[in-house]
């Protein structure tokens, strides 16, 4: 029997969350492979836990989700993508020893019974951090890689405009719009990450969208119109952006964390005939479409880090016991770059 620590949920969650919303708990736990699992029992040892804005949709009273991986109840373990390795394995997929990322729980130790759908083998290790799983060579990167080259359509010279620009996933799109050489402009929501982008992260300009006027700062910024949109943040500012888009423009819909804790009803986005009269294109997009690019982007990516021509940030905190504060910072803007929860190091 393991001694197994736990982040539960206490209560669901209304409005924005709140450490209060969760609660920590220790239990023992079998190494024993269960029966009803035995062909695809997978044991793991977790390692890095990524703290991400949609994990909020599973902690709410609702009656289905979309997501692979089902909804969280009061009482239950808090999931998510994380980092981890196999230490016991009847799946013939991976052995004991591997490492894995997907969906596991925030917890030391923790079964799964779906590896083939909800985890996925690192072959390629190499010596940038495990942690990195977590974000820029896991879901994030792969989504900021999928919405910028799939649903973006991008072209040399354009203008391109991200929101949220300094998370997880919206500094690294900004980095790959550059590669491109298109003109880069994000919007964040303190002058520090705005110091970031614009002197570590390579953007050629940035805003903290909290002081100004949005409408002014985007004429500012892009005197000739928006090209590309990649949106992480939805609401208001996705109202504005649609009235700056130049004919042809293409939105990518990543993420909508401005709507993610209203109580009641989300808001309605108005200047929708934008869309007709400027020909757009406006696309939502999960990363879960497209695991079939997995292999080729981290095969890329990792080139590029070890080349130092993608720079990846990270904001790390240490311990099961830090992972509530962790989350419910991420909706305050206390994050800079992926915010990760360290668990165990190998």
């Amino acid at each position: 029997m393991l001694s197994n620590k736990q982040v539960v949920l206490k209560n669901y969650i209304q409005g924005c969350p709140k450490e209060s919303d969760f609660e920590l708990r220790t239990t023992p736990l079998s190494t024993e492979i269960p029966h009803n699992g035995s062909k695809n029992a997978v044991l793991l040892k977790n390692l890095y836990l990524a703290c991400d804005p949609y994990v909020c949709h599973l902690l709410r009273p609702r009656t289905k989700s979309l997501f692979v991986f089902s909804l969280v109840v009061p009482g239950s373990v808090v999931r998510g993508y994380g980092v981890g390795k196999v230490i016991k394995s009847s799946y013939d997929g991976v052995k004991e020893g591997d490492y894995v990322w997907g969906i596991t729980g925030w917890e030391n130790y923790s079964w799964n019974f779906d590896p083939q759908k909800l985890l996925n083998k690192i072959h390629n290790y190499t010596q940038l951090p495990l942690s990195y799983y977590a974000g820029i060579l896991g879901m994030p990167g792969i989504a900021a890689y999928v919405g910028w080259n799939e649903i973006c359509s991008p072209k040399r010279g354009e203008s391109v405009y991200v929101s949220s620009a300094a998370g997880g996933v919206g500094h690294l799109v900004g980095q790959f719009a550059k590669m491109m050489g298109c003109y880069v402009v994000g919007s964040t929501s303190t002058n520090e990450k705005v110091d970031l982008l614009k002197t570590k992260l390579g953007f050629d300009d940035a805003f903290n969208y909290k002081e100004g006027d949005l409408r002014s700062n985007l004429k500012r910024y892009f005197p000739k119109g928006i090209d590309i949109y990649f949106d992480n943040v939805g609401g208001q500012m996705l109202e504005e952006v649609l009235l700056q888009m130049n004919i042809h423009g293409r939105i990518a819909v990543s993420g909508s964390i401005s709507q993610y804790n209203l109580i009641g009803p989300s808001e309605g986005v108005r200047n929708m005939f934008s869309l007709i009269e400027k020909r757009l294109t406006m696309r939502g997009f999960v990363e879960l479409d497209h695991k079939q690019t997995i292999p080729k982007y981290v095969d890329w990516v990792i080139k590029m880090l070890e080349e130092k021509k993608v720079i990846y940030v990270e904001d790390v905190s240490v311990g099961l016991e830090s992972a509530a504060s962790a989350f419910v910072g991420i909706f305050q803007g206390h994050n800079i770059g992926k915010q990760i929860v360290v668990v165990a190091e190998d």
